[in-house]
């Protein structure tokens, strides 16, 4: 499946939810709240937890929760990029000629 392709399913399960006619700002908060939990498995993975209240995860458990929590943000990504009809194949083509143009050696 390639960016469209899963664009496309993400808009028409949000939309069977009901979630996709919040105003985008929403989903920008839902997107701030993922990115916490991203930053909570990066942790997790680079400095481990010390919460009294969290059992010690294994390596497997900490890569499977880091790749949920990022499969989470680029959702959200998708999902605002959408709002604003917008290709995730130009963000991808935009990211590159920024970063080409800015770095050039």
């Amino acid at each position: 499946m390639n960016l469209k392709e899963h664009q496309a399913w993400l808009t028409d399960f949000y939309k069977t939810c009901g979630w996709y006619q919040y105003p985008t700002f929403v989903h920008l908060n839902f997107m701030t709240e993922e990115v916490g939990e991203l930053s909570r498995a990066v942790r997790a993975i680079e400095i481990g937890r010390d919460h009294p209240g969290e059992s010690k995860k294994t390596p497997a458990e900490l890569e499977d929760n880091l790749q949920e929590e990022l499969a989470d943000v680029l959702d959200q990504v998708l999902m605002i990029s959408s709002k604003y009809d917008i290709d995730p194949e130009t963000l991808l083509q935009r990211s590159q000629n920024k970063l080409t143009k800015r770095f050039q050696k």
